[in-house]
């Protein structure tokens, strides 16, 4: 039976990373992004051991629908929720199309979690949210951003307590700036030359990983992952 593991947001950045290594890791990988054009390369990039569905994390009947299916699959071990969208404004300047963008990834994380833990009967599985170091503090024009990562951080802890010992093992992952696309429409608050030095998202997803799968008799409950400088 196949060992799969569920990451949403794979298209880009730091989860299509985690989708390469995961696959080099043996894994199973089912993607899940709205990103139509970023979806269907790596489609055609990988053939083997990985399925991509093409929709919104925030959206409950696909989300249902699409965690029936990845069932129908193999036997998901693992889900590591990494969807999300960043609006970096000074306060007066949001919107509420910008806390809706920002709140997706909640959403997202809440509604995936709910449904992978139903078909697993709420055993045998890891729930990684990874989040930012941003659900660690406040930063001056991330007030939406701050509020959604440290609802996800509230959550991640909350799913913590309700399954402490048992086989459900929960992972809160805070990483620093990481080199990707992410800032490209906030260049006022994040420039091209302050993002080259933020860390590789290759060297941050092996980072993860190598945390996550393990055969050892130990969880790593919780990753904070900063650049040396």
């Amino acid at each position: 039976m196949n060992k799969v593991i569920i990451i949403t947001g794979g298209a880009n950045g730091l989860g299509r990373e985690l989708v390469k290594e995961s696959l080099n890791r043996g894994l199973y990988v089912c993607n899940i992004d709205c990103d139509i054009e970023g979806m269907n390369k790596m489609s055609q990039e990988y053939r083997e051991n990985y399925k991509g569905f093409i929709g919104d994390v925030s959206d409950e009947k696909f989300i249902k629908e699409t965690v029936e299916s990845i069932s129908k699959i193999g036997d998901i071990r693992i889900i590591i929720n990494n969807a999300g969208e960043p609006s970096f404004k000074m306060p007066t300047n949001y919107t509420n199309d910008d806390i809706n963008k920002c709140f997706k990834g909640l959403r997202g994380m809440i509604l995936c979690s709910t449904e992978v833990l139903k078909v697993k009967n709420e055993q045998n599985l890891k729930i990684v949210n990874i989040m930012s170091s941003a659900a660690l503090r406040g930063n001056k024009q991330e007030a939406v951003y701050c509020a959604t990562k440290w609802g996800e951080k509230g959550y991640t802890e909350s799913l913590k307590v309700a399954y402490k010992g048992t086989s459900v093992k929960v992972i809160g992952v805070y990483p620093g700036g990481i080199n990707t696309n992410f800032y490209k429409n906030s260049r006022d608050y994040v420039s091209e030359e302050k993002q080259a030095s933020f860390m590789n998202p290759k060297d941050v997803a092996e980072t993860i990983l190598s945390n996550v799968i393990n055969d050892k008799n130990l969880t790593v409950t919780d990753l904070i992952i900063e650049r040396n400088s």
